[in-house]
């Protein structure tokens, strides 16, 4: 496809909203300009958008080229593929290259990881060995594969508050077959956001003043789990759509509780977002999983942000069968390789543009880092879409800048 039909594809969704997007945008520019003489001009707004699909639009559709310099849009960890701490990645490799079969999503197939495993850097490398690795698109088909299969095997559990009723609910209705053992990487994603926060203040960084929090993941906490960060942080939080429009407005009603000095948690996203979230997924997710602390790559380790089996599923723990210690504050170690800077990136410290490696090193083809994997990792996007130039020139087309 050439430039020139991208251009067609994407102006044609900014122009579906025309007006709304221009008064959306004079709204901003108004905003921003009323908290400059409240607060000062040398004022930096520091909005996150925890989600990797939410930087994905940023990028993708322009949204930095439409709201004032002022505003400094930074991403969060909000990858499941990026924050998968290595030790499991490596275990897996070993797993795969002992005959152990391993499923795993595609993305995290080609993560890097820090220690090799004779030689071996990834499970994509394992399986090029004759390392036994399936890539699945969901652990139903994995079910289905080990029952077929009937020896050892291991599902690559990663994933956020989206996926985790999913893993509990063939859990619980015994559809998991014995010789199929999980191992579990699910994070949760408000504790992530509140840690982000708090160590940007701790270490003198800009604080963050705004969060554009996750839709999808929403559907299932639903909106009152993210009132963590506006009841405790006096955080404004939005919960966002993801066209470029529901960015605009999210980013606006931000801008908005900062000028009038309040801090709440909104639901913009009301087309798919409830206030309780989906009440059955979490009854059920919360039946097979307990709250942990755990491990984030590059990032460490961050209180009550994972889920781990509870103790009357340890016939299903992969850890618990093959008697594998999980990782601890005290035996996790900085888990990027040397020169990525992923982990500043993931907690808004640093831009791609900031790490050595980025696109020298570190390419889509060839990935130093792990936020170079996946789609929804900040390098990866940033050096698909960061440097076509296609927004800046539709917005010039359409007057916004």
């Amino acid at each position: 496809m050439s430039k020139k039909d991208l251009i067609k594809i994407i102006e044609k969704i900014f122009r579906e909203n025309f007006q709304l997007a221009i008064r959306l945008r004079e709204l901003i520019y108004k905003l921003t300009q009323d908290i400059k003489l409240r607060y000062g001009n040398d004022l930096v707004i520091k909005i996150m958008n925890f989600c990797g699909t939410h930087e994905w639009a940023t990028v993708h559709y322009g949204i930095r080229s439409l709201i004032p310099n002022e505003i400094d849009l930074i991403a969060g960890p909000g990858c499941p593929v990026c924050i998968t701490p290595s030790y499991y990645i490596e275990l897996c490799i070993k797993f795969a290259i002992e005959g152990i079969r391993i499923y795993t999503y595609g993305d995290t197939y080609k993560v890097p990881v820090v220690n090799s495993i004779k030689g071996i850097k990834s499970l994509a490398e394992a399986k090029a060995y004759g390392g036994d690795v399936q890539l699945v698109y969901s652990f139903l088909e994995a079910v289905k594969d080990a029952k077929q299969y009937g020896k050892d095997c291991v599902f690559l559990g990663i994933g956020f508050e989206t996926i985790a009723p999913i893993y509990a609910e063939l859990i619980i209705n015994g559809k998991v077959p014995e010789n199929l053992k999980l191992l579990s990487v699910v994070r949760l994603t408000p504790s992530a956001a509140k840690y982000t926060i708090e160590v940007n203040l701790s270490e003198g960084k800009s604080p963050i003043m705004g969060v554009i929090a996750p839709g999808h993941v929403s559907t299932i906490t639903g909106g009152c789990t993210w009132e963590i960060l506006s009841n405790e942080l006096k955080i404004p939080t939005v919960i966002s759509g993801f066209e470029p429009v529901d960015l605009l407005i999210s980013i606006a009603e931000i801008l908005r509780q900062i000028k009038y000095g309040i801090a709440r948690t909104v639901i913009q996203y009301k087309r798919a977002v409830t206030w309780e979230g989906n009440k059955y997924a979490k009854q059920i997710m919360y039946k097979v999983f307990e709250v942990c602390d755990a491990a984030w790559r590059g990032i460490g380790f961050i209180p009550k942000s994972g889920l781990k089996l509870k103790s009357k599923f340890n016939k299903h723990d992969a850890l618990e069968y093959f008697n594998i210690p999980d990782l601890t504050p005290s035996t996790w170690k900085y888990d990027l390789l040397h020169g990525c800077r992923c982990g500043e990136i993931m907690l808004g410290k640093a831009k791609p543009v900031d790490c050595p490696m980025y696109l020298k090193v570190c390419t889509p083809e060839k990935p130093w880092g792990p936020c170079m994997v996946s789609s929804e990792g900040t390098c990866s996007i940033w050096a698909k879409y960061g440097k076509i130039g296609i927004a800046n020139e539709i917005a010039k087309e359409l007057g916004l800048i």
